[in-house]
């Protein structure tokens, strides 16, 4: 199963457009998540329109309709594996401590917020995955997503792909 991960999109704020080759992802993967900041319902609808399984929060950033339509926190079962999604997590310092605590069902956590991409893994097992932004990288050197595979109950191919300057 191919997971396409993304967040803070920030469209039309921080960006006019998504990066194609984000777009190009999109139809490719089984699952897509979005661990919000949105910023528009245009965006989740074309999401929504491209993606075979769209599994999405909203974030501090995201307004009424948004928060309307898209939950604060989202899980999914998938291969055997329990993923959860939330926005926003914390300071850096203590993150898969809190972040065990408060999530202990889960075996993959996808979050945003920080723009800074993030892969670790906490003492409980639980795997913390952040992929940046593909359309505003902040203090990073390059606009990020990320992607990866479920097979026979393991996340592999876990790859984070940086965006040509635009």
């Amino acid at each position: 199963m191919r997971l396409l991960l993304t967040s803070d999109t920030h469209l039309p704020v921080r960006a006019k457009l998504l990066p194609d080759q984000l777009l190009a992802e999109l139809p490719r993967a089984d699952v897509v998540f979005h661990a919000g900041d949105w910023v528009d319902e245009a965006t989740l609808d074309l999401f929504t329109r491209h993606s075979r399984r769209l599994v999405g929060v909203y974030g501090n950033n995201d307004g009424p309709g948004l928060r309307a339509r898209l939950p604060e926190v989202a899980r999914a079962d998938l291969g055997g594996l329990r993923f959860g999604v939330i926005h926003e997590t914390g300071p850096a310092q203590g993150r898969e401590t809190r972040c065990a605590a408060r999530f202990p069902d889960l075996d993959i956590l996808v979050f945003g917020h920080s723009h800074i991409p993030w892969d670790t893994t906490a003492a409980t097992g639980l795997r913390l995955l952040n992929p940046g932004s593909p359309t505003d990288r902040r203090r990073q050197p390059h606009h990020t997503y990320l992607t990866a595979t479920v097979a026979d109950g393991t996340l592999t191919e876990v790859n984070l792909h940086r965006l040509p300057p635009r």
